[in-house]
């Protein structure tokens, strides 16, 4: 999803043919051939941890967080990695930028609606809105410009604090605001999928995060259920779709 928001090319290619995203990306990041890395390689382990550390703007405290230290890598290495994966995924980087100056250009000039990366920004009666694609709204209440720890200008919402669980002034930045749009646009691929099943007669019971729970007879088959939740939708285009799934008797992992 950030590859398909942020343009980075040899990511979808990766998705659409093998996708073998944490070998790719330690091609990309440290340029060797794709093939000198296999699965016990330290340096697909490397790919692997920044490709879940870092797409949201994290750095060496991200890659600590993902274990980087229990792997061995000291902070230096870490340091290396976060500039491998950012020189290697530019678009991406680019991304964060543009929407935090986005949301900073709609704060600043209430009423106006800011447009970036398909979607669109503007405070409206005290409140910040991110039109997605499709159509759907976040929202941050009382959205303001404040300084951050390092000096530099961030923005800032109330909300509830994940560690205090209190109503209070929070700060945001472009990478976390693009992991908020990324999820948000991923479930709302979700939910179109889910009506398109419906509409074909599937009867879902349950979803679960990324997954949808169907009681079917002989009627309806697996691969059926997978086609339609890969159909193309029309207000993201270009973005690739596909399921995979299993048939049980009970609900469990696979």
């Amino acid at each position: 999803m950030t590859a398909w928001i942020a343009g980075e090319k040899w990511r979808l290619d990766v998705f659409a043919s093998h996708g073998k995203i944490y070998e790719a990306s330690a091609s990309q990041m440290f340029k060797v051939p794709i093939d000198s890395i296999d699965k016990g390689s330290p340096l697909r382990q490397k790919g692997k941890i920044a490709e879940l550390a870092l797409g949201y703007q994290g750095g060496v405290g991200a890659l600590k967080t993902m274990g980087g230290e229990r792997m061995g890598l000291t902070e230096p290495e870490m340091q290396e990695i976060v500039d491998s994966w950012r020189n290697a995924n530019s678009n991406i980087v680019r991304l964060w930028y543009d929407i935090q100056g986005a949301a900073m250009n709609a704060i600043s000039m209430q009423g106006t609606t800011i447009e970036a990366r398909g979607c669109k920004f503007k405070v409206s009666r005290g409140l910040l809105w991110i039109t997605l694609p499709s159509g759907r709204s976040l929202c941050y209440a009382k959205p303001g410009i404040g300084k951050n720890r390092f000096g530099g200008d961030s923005i800032t919402y109330w909300g509830i604090n994940q560690t205090t669980r209190k109503w209070e002034k929070q700060e945001t930045y472009g990478g976390k605001l693009v992991e908020n749009i990324v999820q948000a646009i991923a479930r709302d691929c979700l939910a179109h999928s889910m009506l398109r099943l419906a509409e074909e007669g599937f009867k879902i019971v349950m979803h679960v995060h990324d997954e949808v729970v169907i009681e079917a007879d002989e009627s309806k088959t697996l691969e059926e259920a997978c086609e339609v939740m890969g159909e193309p939708i029309s207000w993201a285009p270009g973005l690739l779709l596909r399921a995979d799934g299993y048939e049980t008797k009970y609900y469990m992992k696979d």
